[in-house]
């Protein structure tokens, strides 16, 4: 009998010592295992927040487009058109994106060349109105063959030529009845000598073309081989006639 207890007694104590004895194993065995799942979820977390791409706000603030001087309603109104022409299949190129802002004076740089993937701005320089569509600043625009007047909204642009001004980049307009007259009008963009800082400080303008976004001669082929072949150019006014038509701003 006192056999049999000695023996029960030895057995228990042996189970003990061998379960604390694995008891280390089996929880960092555990810990182990809860943290290659956490480790997965953040890298899970992680891989999903990167896949969003930057707002427009962000691309904004990153670029600090407000100290360039263009206006945060205007390069919302840019991505808002660009966006919809990608989404139809329109732009070859969705890496740049080029502004001009004439709700800005011709004596101001108001050409943005936009490095969407890189976020950097490529040139922000100057570049003239349609004689017809105002001195210093561009307020009346057209449609219209021989009109000489700038056309607003969003193009694509296309092939270089070499015309009377040089190397040239042809533009299609892409929205009916506002800009779509480009190619009859041969509204291009080309180098031009009245687009010139010298110009500024005797009268206060650059000079005008007949409808072209024209630019200086020093900067034209660096700018159009940047832009050319299918990206996209959004001329933009605080024009209400404009705003109210665009089908690619509703």
């Amino acid at each position: 009998m006192q056999k049999r207890k000695v023996k029960g007694l030895h057995l228990f104590i042996s189970t003990i010592f061998i379960g604390l004895f694995s008891f280390p194993f089996a929880f960092a065995k555990t810990l182990e295992k809860r943290s290659k799942k956490v480790f997965h979820t953040v890298v899970d977390s992680t891989n999903y927040f990167a896949s969003f791409k930057p707002t427009v706000l962000s691309v904004y603030d990153s670029l600090q487009l407000n100290i360039s001087g263009i206006n945060r309603k205007v390069f919302e109104m840019a991505q808002k058109g660009f966006d919809k022409l990608s989404e139809q299949g329109k732009i070859l190129n969705d890496g740049i994106i080029s502004i001009i802002d004439f709700s800005l004076p011709s004596s101001a740089k108001r050409l943005y060349v936009v490095d969407m993937k890189n976020y950097q701005v490529l040139y922000n320089t100057y570049v003239a109105h349609g004689r017809n569509s105002g001195q210093e600043f561009a307020t009346s625009f057209s449609n219209n063959e021989s009109s000489f007047k700038s056309s607003l909204g969003f193009y694509v642009t296309g092939d270089t030529y070499t015309g009377k001004h040089g190397n040239s980049l042809k533009l299609e307009g892409m929205e009916k009845g506002i800009n779509d007259n480009a190619e009859k009008r041969a509204v291009v963009m080309h180098g031009a000598d009245y687009v010139n800082e010298s110009l500024i400080q005797s009268r206060g303008y650059i000079g005008r073309s007949l409808g072209c976004p024209a630019v200086s001669p020093k900067e034209s082929n660096q700018i159009i081989n940047t832009i050319k072949e299918g990206t996209c150019l959004f001329i933009y006014s605080p024009d209400d006639t404009y705003n109210a038509q665009s089908d690619l701003l509703k």
